[in-house]
């Protein structure tokens, strides 16, 4: 059997620290590079040497019996600067409507989300458009060719879902309710 040589261990070893994020067992890295746990705690120790310069932004900490890639203390501000965000993200009522409507109708148009809402949706749609939750599917083969609207993966991760097959299912109760309420704001307007 041959083995690998040095570089390509601690190659190896760098891209698996990286890749997994969290601490790996020094009996496992040893086995993917080939070697014995000695001398893979001294790659790791001579690796973690050149990390340590103060040029680099990540450190090697042995966590255990385990390594880790993690980010050097004096580096946090940074990142903390990179998540603060001047624009915050809240959907108002009107927006999660039209989001909900899209996400369970897809594909569909303004239209569509405005007949179901009762009222324009203009400003929701935009919104949506805006977060980055839906976005343009193409265009409708009907007069006027309106724009079909869809959810992005941006919409999944934001509301902790893998699929739209994941998203959950109203009971017959919630629609029935919902069948009164409308029932009732038609009457309303009937009324008016």
């Amino acid at each position: 059997m041959r083995t690998m040589e040095k570089s390509r261990q601690t190659a190896v070893l760098e891209a698996v620290l990286f890749t997994m994020g969290e601490a790996v067992k020094i009996d496992k890295l040893a086995k993917l590079i080939e070697a014995d746990e000695k001398e893979t705690v001294a790659l790791l120790e001579e690796m973690k040497k050149g990390l340590d310069k103060d040029s680099r932004g990540i450190t090697l900490n042995q966590v255990g019996d385990a390594y880790q890639l993690c980010t050097k203390p004096e580096m946090y501000d940074y990142l903390i600067d990179l998540t603060k965000s001047d624009h915050k993200f809240v959907l108002s009522d009107s927006a999660l409507e039209a989001l909900s409507i899209i996400a369970y109708k897809q594909p569909v148009t303004r239209l569509d989300v405005e007949k179901i809402r009762g009222v324009n949706s203009d400003h929701a749609i935009n919104r949506l458009l805006e977060f980055d939750l839906i976005k343009e599917l193409g265009r409708m083969d009907a007069p006027g060719k309106p724009i079909l609207f869809g959810t992005t993966d941006q919409f999944l991760r934001s509301f902790g879902v893998k699929s739209l097959e994941d998203l959950p299912e109203m009971s017959q109760v919630q629609i029935e309710e919902f069948k009164e309420q409308a029932e009732q704001e038609v009457q309303l307007k009937l009324d008016i």
